[in-house]
């Protein structure tokens, strides 16, 4: 070995060395002990039910916790309000999602906004943010409405037909089927029929998906992606896309359909817009909007169809889970679910003698407490509950309550190099009792009715409620007005005309992780969603 060669050796030695010693380090935070090296705290993470972690780390360690990923690495799992707003608002394009949960995403969504990031992912949303503004989701109710009425229309047949009066129905298979034809025709004007076939290709595909994909992951599975983060972007494309797994199998099926109707509805949409005619749904807005931008903003064909497939999960089985989670919530709270449904008699009565026979959006805004308990569902059982990034920089995350660091300081500022894992509890942070009272582990509306003061002094985080359900800065749910307006028509029209109480199986409702918070069974969690309550027809005479 030459003089040069080995000076150059030892020169890139001293540099690993002393980048070692110099480089940032994670602030040391209080966390919880790792019993493995190999696998750290990530299977109490990601096999616990939703929210059992979070709720238990949150007491013991506070709102930022260092924990362990595989082979000894430190990651963060925040939940405090100045944090999440810096991590999203302040800071959002600079903490990118994980790499290898983007190949994930590509493969279900496509290239499309869930996937997308930095000048790719303001582009597109540019692109299709007018399609979701407040007027344009608020001409939607009647589509709403249409489609919920179908639902009771289906439920007072099993009724009626019920010998004491009573059915024990399960919500998220019915309510699945509900939201996708709600979905259909809101934003792609199209009739999927989910509710009239039980054996509808599309809607079956879809129904059940988080479980099937994202549920109960082995220890070996939980690895194998924590361990992708260090495989190149290409080599985990090629190997997420060739996989045989029954997992992979199930997306490439699943996609494949939505792109097969997604390609036929895109093409229509163009055709009736370029012959003069242009519909209020999402697609014909969308469609529009993307043949007036310019060539450099303009969605690609690709793209175009990675938006539907987004919407078919984003805008159909979380909103279902949902509404299931809030009517679990008032078949507990019957004393709640009362005086909801008092309100929108109330309403109604309002309306029949102004000559109408339709809920407007404003008579939804107008119903406080109906409002205030579909927040309080939202707030309670956060169907997204993490989120995960990555610090793409070395940075310094402010909190807005000091923390004491392991070797016993006070510290208002989390220092985070480049690299870092970050799991944002949206869980945790939906009850912080600072924010949201000390009864923050219950479900109560009258919350949204008596604001703390307190709670003004935090930093503005979520979009809606200042809640982290829907996210909030850069990469806040394009939708949430569409959501929360469905959420609204659904909610008024079932709890006017049902009754909902708990049966004997509701005793064995779990909350699944699978990316999104979906109700299982215990016992049965492999059957996939299920929610089963107890319907009958909610009493006309006085409440």
């Amino acid at each position: 070995m030459g003089l040069p060669t080995a000076l150059a050796g030892l020169s890139f030695l001293v540099y690993v060395v002393y980048r070692y010693f110099t480089r940032l380090r994670l602030t040391p935070l209080q966390g919880p002990p790792s019993s493995s090296f190999l696998m750290g705290n990530l299977p109490e993470l990601y096999r616990s039910l939703v929210g059992e972690i979070d709720f238990k780390w949150q007491q013991q360690y506070g709102n930022a916790v260092r924990f362990k990923s595989i082979v000894g690495n430190d990651a963060l799992w925040i939940a405090d309000p100045k944090a999440l707003q810096y991590i999203f608002q302040t800071s959002g394009y600079h903490f990118p999602k994980q790499k290898e949960r983007l190949v994930v995403t590509r493969l279900m969504h496509g290239k499309g906004l869930v996937w997308a990031e930095g000048d790719i992912h303001k582009r597109q949303r540019k692109v299709m943010l007018p399609a979701f503004g407040g007027p344009e989701s608020k001409a939607l109710l009647s589509l709403f409405s249409n489609s919920v009425q179908s639902l009771t229309s289906k439920w007072a047949e099993k009724l009626d037909g019920s010998k004491d009066g009573s059915l024990v129905l399960d919500m998220p298979s019915w309510l699945s089927r509900a939201t996708m034809d709600a979905l259909g025709h809101a934003a792609f004007d199209y009739d999927f029929g989910a509710l009239s076939n039980d054996e509808n290709e599309l809607t079956k595909a879809y129904n059940g998906l988080m479980v099937d994909v994202f549920g109960f992951p082995s220890l070996r599975l939980i690895f194998t992606q924590a361990v992708a983060r260090y495989v190149p972007k290409s080599v985990l494309h090629y190997l997420a896309f060739n996989s045989s797994s029954p997992r992979t199998q199930k997306i490439h099926s699943t996609t494949s359909l939505a792109d097969k109707v997604s390609k036929q509805l895109v093409e229509e949409k163009a055709e009736m817009i370029l012959a003069g005619n242009s519909g209020r749904d999402v697609l014909s807005i969308l469609v529009k909007s993307n043949m007036d931008a310019s060539a450099k903003t303009k969605l690609e064909e690709d793209e175009m169809y990675s938006q539907m497939r987004t919407l078919l999960v984003a805008g159909h089985e979380t909103t279902a889970n949902s509404l299931s989670w809030v009517l679990y919530e008032l078949a507990k709270l019957p004393h709640v679910q009362d005086r909801l449904r008092a309100e929108i008699r109330d309403m109604e009565a309002k309306i029949h003698a102004r000559g109408d026979d339709t809920f407007t959006t404003a008579d939804l805004e107008a119903m406080p407490y109906t409002v205030a308990v579909m927040k309080e569902g939202l707030r309670f059982d956060p169907v997204v509950y993490h989120i995960h990034r990555v610090a793409g920089r070395d940075d310094v995350i402010p909190l807005s309550k000091p923390v004491t660091t392991t070797n016993g300081k006070l510290v208002g500022e989390i220092a985070i190099p480049e690299g870092t894992r970050v799991v944002a509890s949206i869980a945790a942070y939906n009850r912080i009792p600072e924010i949201w009272g000390e009864d923050a582990h219950l479900f109560n509306p009258d919350r949204w009715l008596n604001k703390s003061p307190v709670a003004e002094k935090f930093p503005t985080v979520g979009v809606y409620g200042n809640m982290m359900t829907f996210i909030g800065g850069t990469r806040a749910c394009i939708g949430w007005r569409f959501a929360v307006i469905e959420m609204q028509a659904f909610l008024v029209e079932l709890v006017n005309k049902f009754e909902f109480s708990l049966a004997d199986e509701t005793k064995r409702v779990r909350r699944e992780p699978c990316l999104v918070m979906s109700p299982t069974l215990e016992g049965e969690a492999g059957k996939g969603p299920q929610l089963p309550l107890m319907v009958t027809w909610a009493p006309r005479g006085a409440i």
